[in-house]
């Protein structure tokens, strides 16, 4: 087996974008090879009674997942009990293949621990990824599918491209995730209004009984964050996922002007955020907390907040798969040491 962080700096040496598609191929190869796959498994992938929750009508062995971003294409579905993630979501697909943004579109903030993230939702389209998921679903963990628009889809005709998705798509996820928060394509942050969200849930939930999640952005005010996502759950959203990348550049010493922010620059803006909608909707919708997570207190603290799954993608650039088996064995730890027997008692502790 690989250390990590022996191989980082030699990962480091590529640019981000080529570092990312080697693991890509790599992974890949994991997934088809078995004499490599399950002792990946065996050393990464933590299970425990007290992490074991149902949700989606599923089990979750674990509530660390993969964030969308990582595995677009669908493609890494297997590899990722490799890296002992207890769920993943894909994407962000759209409609129609779409190149994303010019090279280069992606960069590393090592000093902050922080990626930089232009790509504009380049995916292979909804003929290609339907196939993969088709030939995969069901699998041994749960799915979530993040969906987009196309770039060059205009907001009038915004609509057609998520329940078009949607239509193909809710037979091969657990869940389903609306997009509209990355800050890659233009005016799509636009779609953050109330009469879309209204608009669009009403029409998806006439579509698929599948669990429907809005994910947001972390550019707003605490006010219209909540009455966003208070809007979204009364209009239908079975949960939201919060959130997605920063354009805070001030954040870190030396940005491009593009693209958003994740990793440890973001943890205490995405925490603010959650926290302020879990005060008003626990209970009544799952939430997903996603942005500068790696460690276990810093979940645990997500969870106690009202969190019922958390997921990450940057720290895993930065520490690895090990990063997800030190989450979870710390959560166990954690969970234990509040007399808690399970995770689920834990959830919204602080809400209380």
């Amino acid at each position: 087996m690989f250390d990590y962080e022996t191989l980082k700096p030699w990962l480091f040496k590529f640019q981000p974008e080529t570092a990312h598609t080697l693991g890509e191929l790599l992974l890949r190869g994991a997934g088809y090879c078995t004499p490599l796959l399950n002792p990946m498994i065996a050393r990464n992938f933590i299970s425990h009674p007290s992490l074991t929750q149902e949700l989606f009508g599923r089990t979750f062995l674990n509530p660390v997942g993969l964030a969308a971003g990582f595995d677009k294409n669908a493609t890494m579905i297997p590899a990722s009990l490799t890296l002992g993630f207890g769920y993943s979501e894909i994407g962000t697909l759209t409609p129609k293949p779409q190149e994303g943004n010019p090279r280069p579109r992606l960069w590393r903030h090592i000093e902050e621990e922080s990626i930089q993230n232009a790509m504009g939702f380049n995916n292979d389209g909804l003929f290609r990824i339907s196939h993969r998921l088709k030939n995969i679903y069901p699998f041994s963990a749960p799915i979530g599918v993040n969906i987009g628009k196309n770039k060059t889809t205009s907001e009038e005709n915004a609509l057609k491209d998520y329940t078009t998705l949607i239509k193909a798509l809710h037979e091969y996820a657990d869940y389903m995730v609306i997009n509209i928060s990355s800050p890659n394509t233009p005016g799509l942050r636009d779609l953050q209004n109330e009469a879309f969200i209204s608009q669009l849930f009403g029409e998806a939930k006439a579509i698929t009984s599948k669990p429907i999640l809005l994910k947001i952005a972390p550019d707003m005010s605490e006010d219209q964050a909540v009455s966003l996502c208070a809007h979204a759950v009364e209009s239908g959203a079975d949960g939201i996922i919060a959130t997605n990348t920063t354009i805070d550049y001030s954040l870190v010493s030396d940005p491009e002007e593009i693209g958003g922010l994740s990793g440890e620059v973001l943890r205490e803006r995405s925490f603010y955020i959650f926290d302020a909608i879990a005060r008003e909707l626990f209970g009544k919708a799952t939430l997903i907390s996603v942005g500068g997570i790696s460690t276990p207190e810093e979940a645990y603290r997500r969870i106690r907040a009202g969190a019922s799954l958390i997921q990450l993608y940057t720290s895993l650039i930065f520490k690895g798969p090990e990063v997800v088996e030190e989450i979870n064995n710390g959560l166990i730890a954690l969970i234990a040491n509040d007399g808690y027997a399970s995770i689920s008692e834990a959830i919204g502790a602080d809400r209380a």
